[in-house]
């Protein structure tokens, strides 16, 4: 098992078990739904409860783990995030809390079962991928998102559910990214 599997099944096996449910977003949800991407870190949402979150914290403990509990504990009540390093293979995790809002409710509540490097996991829908990835765009890392949706519409031509989708341009303010890519606009 390489790096990135043993450490993926490290945390998913330790969310599962504290009761954490979570699911893989960012480059590996993208690469799951035939968007892949190279990247060094694995982006992880969660919606623990403050209890799940320390039996989380404390499976997850170890010399080889760089984790700052504290930071993880102020990042909860703040819906922010916070960092797990391996320092065997330099893999890191960001573990993304699960925002209070109506689309992240939805997000996590339609996450799949998937297999990833092996590893049995739940990931994002290709549908709030694409969203959560448009969102990024116009949060700044605009080129590198708007590549991947592009990819993603491409993987999942006609199998992606557009209704779903157009449902939330307006609430996450990303109709306009999104018509753009529709029509080929690299700029969009």
């Amino acid at each position: 098992m390489s790096g990135a599997e043993s450490f993926l099944a490290r945390v998913a096996t330790a969310l599962e078990g504290a009761g954490v449910p979570y699911m893989l977003a960012g480059s590996f949800a993208s690469s799951y739904h035939g968007a892949p991407r190279a990247t060094q870190d694995i982006d992880i949402v969660v919606d623990p409860t403050f209890e799940s979150l320390d039996r989380f914290l404390a499976a997850m403990s170890g010399d080889d783990i760089y984790l700052d509990a504290d930071v993880a504990r102020e990042e909860f009540k703040r819906r922010g995030q916070f960092n797990i390093i391996d320092g065997a293979t330099a893999w890191k995790v960001d573990v993304i809390f699960r925002k209070a809002r109506a689309f992240s409710v939805e997000e996590i509540s339609r996450r799949v079962p998937a297999v990833v490097l092996g590893v049995g996991v739940f990931v994002a829908t290709a549908e709030d991928t694409v969203l959560a990835k448009l969102e990024w765009a116009k949060l700044g890392e605009s080129e590198r998102q708007r590549r991947d949706v592009q990819a993603l519409l491409e993987a999942k031509r006609g199998s992606l559910d557009l209704g779903y989708i157009e449902r939330w341009l307006d609430a996450l303010g990303v109709r306009e990214s999104w018509d753009g890519l529709r029509r080929g606009d690299a700029s969009a």
